[in-house]
């Protein structure tokens, strides 16, 4: 039996059994997680007899779940004196409530929505999953924008990206991202940089944003302005970079890798050590919005496996730099260097952004892998709900509550159940951990549960694809290749 079923089974029969589940879902109400929880860690002192069996309850399930994980209870409990743990671990158990242990585990919210904020945008980008450009007619008013905040925190989500297009164009952006810092969610932003002044990056700061990643393609100025579509881009990006270091806003470079830039990438590590950022994240590539008009750009699937691997050396250098990747396979890529001797950690999603270690590991078959649809959702500007920011799917709408569409989609849900994956996908040991990039098998074979074509075990059907004929032959391809 190996530890990481063995973990499991533990997990199930202390946390999966119906006592259990009945406690945590009377805690689940009244927000009896979240008092417990203040009361375990110290941030609340006084209390009444009730609170105080809470949050014995609390700490006890705390206890063994750390157990099974390698953790010690004691100095477990200190990282949930921060706010954006503790609205994580309370939606864990009220996911654990709902649903009881599953691989991967669902959870009673997203911990991440990436609001595409607006349709604006100052750039042409050749990759741009929205298409964006001129503002859209049916845009949430400002109004509607607060009330937004308002439902992703009853919800109990724990962070909200601002995306867009450029989110930075809106004049409502900076009145509601500071919003959704008073309502103590974490705020991050994706930014194309360009007009992160000096005085902007000091605002940002101002407001609550905790963390900003900015796209850049390449080390060469030339070749990011022709992928953006816009002269003189590279330079102001580069100058927004340095401005949110200077101001001390985590921030991160993420950068979109396709044929044009593929062999610069060591080159951009070098550069975002350079220029001091926290993070560098290599994106997946995915041929929607205007991406598919460049189609033909995406790489191999073994020189995405070549790139992982890369990665993750850099990743194990002890230079500061975090670096992860959007490819699922980069779980699979680091479980396999573990388990190979190889390395050292593993990194479940770049979503979670941690890398685990010793029987931790064993949380990558609840974290792991493509999170659409169960680990994050995205909203676009006029509030209609997808699973993935590159998944255009509408499931529903933020004006039919966003807890319902969340619970209830009936797309959303399947996403979240990897035993009816196809291809390769679906015979993979590593399907909990990584279970293919759903918005790559979507956009080559309009089908979510379609093998990821990009993986180097999913290899027969990529050569099968034809990708200039991909979409007449996609269906073709699932049932002959």
């Amino acid at each position: 039996m190996s530890k990481e079923t063995d973990i499991i089974l533990s997990l199930n029969k202390t946390l999966n059994n119906p006592i259990t589940r009945n406690i945590l879902r009377y805690l689940s109400r009244k927000n009896r997680l979240e008092d417990s929880l203040e009361l375990l860690v110290g941030i609340k002192e006084k209390s009444g007899i009730g609170c105080r069996m809470n949050s014995f309850l609390v700490g006890t399930a705390i206890k063994y779940g750390a157990k099974a994980f390698g953790r010690n209870d004691t100095n477990f409990l200190k990282y949930f004196k921060d706010i954006t743990t503790r609205k994580g671990l309370v939606n864990v158990l009220k996911g654990i409530a709902k649903y009881g242990i599953t691989r991967p585990q669902k959870l009673y919210a997203p911990f991440l929505v990436v609001w595409d904020f607006t349709s604006m945008c100052n750039l042409r980008c050749k990759h741009c999953y929205s298409s964006a450009g001129k503002l859209a007619p049916d845009e949430l008013s400002k109004e509607e924008r607060y009330n937004v905040i308002d439902q992703l925190s009853d919800a109990g989500v724990v962070a909200v990206a601002f995306s867009g297009g450029e989110p930075l164009i809106s004049k409502d952006f900076f009145d509601i991202a500071k919003y959704a810092h008073e309502k103590e969610m974490y705020v991050s932003v994706a930014s194309n940089g360009t007009l992160i002044t000096k005085e902007v990056a000091k605002k940002l700061k101002e407001i609550g944003v905790g963390y900003i990643e900015i796209s850049l393609d390449s080390t060469d100025f030339k070749i990011h302005d022709q992928f953006r579509g816009v002269k003189g881009a590279w330079e102001k990006t580069v100058q927004g970079i340095k401005n949110c270091v200077e101001v001390g806003i985590t921030t991160c470079i993420a950068t979109t890798t396709t044929r044009y830039n593929y062999e610069d990438i060591p080159n951009m590590i070098d550069l975002a050590i350079k220029l001091k950022v926290d993070r560098f994240i290599h994106f997946n590539f995915i041929p929607t919005g205007t991406g598919k008009e460049i189609i033909d750009q995406d790489i191999l699937p073994e020189q995405r496996e070549k790139l992982l691997n890369y990665l993750y050396d850099k990743l194990e250098e002890d230079n500061g730099l975090q670096v992860f990747s959007t490819a699922p396979q980069f779980a699979r890529v680091s479980l396999e260097r573990v388990e190979s001797g190889k390395g050292k950690d593993v990194t479940p999603t770049h979503f979670a952004g941690v890398s685990l270690k010793g029987k931790a590991i064993a949380l990558a078959d609840f974290i792991g892998g493509c999170g659409a649809g169960r680990i994050y959702c995205s909203i676009e500007y006029n509030g209609d709900i997808q699973p993935c920011v590159f998944m255009p799917i509408k499931v529903g709408n933020i004006r039919e509550g966003f807890l319902n569409v969340w619970q209830n989609s009936e797309i959303l849900n399947k996403l979240r159940n990897r035993e009816d994956l196809k291809g390769e996908c679906h015979d993979c040991p590593y399907r909990y951990v990584c279970g293919g990039c759903r918005a790559r098998a979507y956009a080559y074979f309009n089908d979510i549960k379609a093998p990821d074509p990009g993986c180097v075990h999913n290899i027969n059907y990529w050569n099968e694809i034809g990708r200039e004929e991909v979409i007449e032959k996609r269906e073709e391809i699932l049932v002959t290749a």
